[in-house]
């Protein structure tokens, strides 16, 4: 059951008449982490709405202070209630995804209920093959333990520094690390890592899907948790599609905290461009 606060959201962007823009984290990040992209979408005349997984809590403090409440959430589970929410919307929306998100918007596409979709550094999914070094150091605070399964898992702040953080300064890594960083279930780490040799997986897409629409991936250059090889790889399994446009592009200099980090302009600027070729 979609919360209150979404409900409410999803009925004012009804009343605009206006093309929604659904945003959806990924792992250790918040939907507040999209604030400022909503407002760069909003005054493009777009109606954002940051979509949150399943009992999100409001804020970073509370996130730290009850971690439990994000164990148990599978990928399946938050992809069928972003789906839930986008089909309260009047109009198919936009939808734009980081990391795990990233993966869920694919799916949303997957399902024709996307106008558009953007997947910034987006999580493997199964038939994405390439598993480099990095990957496998970012997802080792989860993968390292079986026991994190069912666990909410918080990353320290070297382990956020590599994952996320690498490509921006220390002190720029400390201040997003205390602004932005919570707990993550672990479960979906697990999925993703199994996809390839579980034929029953919910870590799927329907790449060719008619109705996908247009899907553009976006990779930053020194990402260590979702490197070029994997976005690529994934871009190489969408663009199969022939019924819609598919297109990638790599930004230079930039590492998975691409979204949050003082770069983030540049890429929301990305997204915004794209998406504006494909919506009135």
């Amino acid at each position: 059951m979609p919360a209150s606060h979404d409900l409410e959201r999803i009925e004012q962007i009804n009343a605009t008449g206006r093309t929604p823009v659904v945003f959806v984290h990924g792992l250790w990040l918040l939907p507040s982490s999209w604030d400022r992209w909503a407002a760069v979408f909003e005054e493009a005349g777009f109606a954002p709405l940051a979509a949150g997984w399943p009992d999100d809590p409001a804020t970073v403090a509370e996130a730290n202070a009850h971690p439990e409440v994000f164990a148990g959430k599978s990928v399946a589970q938050v992809a069928d209630h972003v789906a839930e929410l986008i089909g309260a919307l009047d109009r198919r929306p936009v939808v734009i995804g980081h990391s795990f998100g990233g993966l869920i918007a694919q799916m949303i596409a997957g399902r024709g209920m996307s106008a558009a979709t953007v997947a910034i550094d987006p999580a493997p999914f199964r038939g994405v093959l390439p598993l480099p070094v990095s990957s496998l150091r970012a997802a080792r605070p989860v993968l390292s333990n079986p026991a994190n399964f069912h666990r909410a898992v918080p990353l320290t702040y070297d382990q956020f520094r590599f994952a996320f953080a690498n490509a921006v300064s220390e002190e720029e890594a400390e201040e997003l690390y205390e602004t932005f960083a919570v707990p993550a279930p672990g479960e979906p780490l697990f999925q993703a890592a199994v996809a390839n040799i579980n034929p029953w997986t919910e870590v799927k897409v329907d790449t060719v899907h008619p109705g996908r629409g247009p899907l553009l991936i976006v990779s930053g250059e020194k990402d260590n948790t979702v490197p070029w090889a994997i976005a690529h790889a994934s871009y190489k399994k969408q663009v199969r599609n022939g019924s819609a446009v598919t297109e990638i592009t790599e930004l230079a200099g930039r590492g998975h905290a691409l979204t949050i980090d003082s770069g983030w302009r540049e890429v929301a600027e990305t997204a915004l461009a794209f998406v504006r070729r494909f919506t009135s």
